[in-house]
């Protein structure tokens, strides 16, 4: 296989052989393709779990009104227990 890289990558490619970690630029090229290929694994599991919690919130129900009064009221009435604590 043949590819052709442009100025930039070029140069990537010689500054990471000069680092001394790598042996050849099919070595670069590997771990490149492999941290891509992990990456788009993670891409698809991320994008799972999402239409996941979509589905989760679509079975959930209805939704209900939010009743704001009644989230600070619980909250007031926290906040004073924690300080009689």
């Amino acid at each position: 296989m043949q590819i052709t890289l442009n100025s930039h990558y070029e140069m990537l490619l010689q500054n990471k052989l000069a680092t001394g970690l790598y042996e050849s630029v099919n070595e670069i090229l590997q771990e490149a393709l492999h941290l891509l290929e992990e990456r788009d694994q993670l891409y698809e599991l991320q994008i799972t779990n999402l239409r996941n919690e979509i589905q989760q919130g679509i079975n959930s129900g209805e939704a209900t009104p939010l009743d704001i009064e009644a989230i600070k009221t619980r909250g007031r009435i926290r906040l004073a227990q924690q300080k009689v604590q």
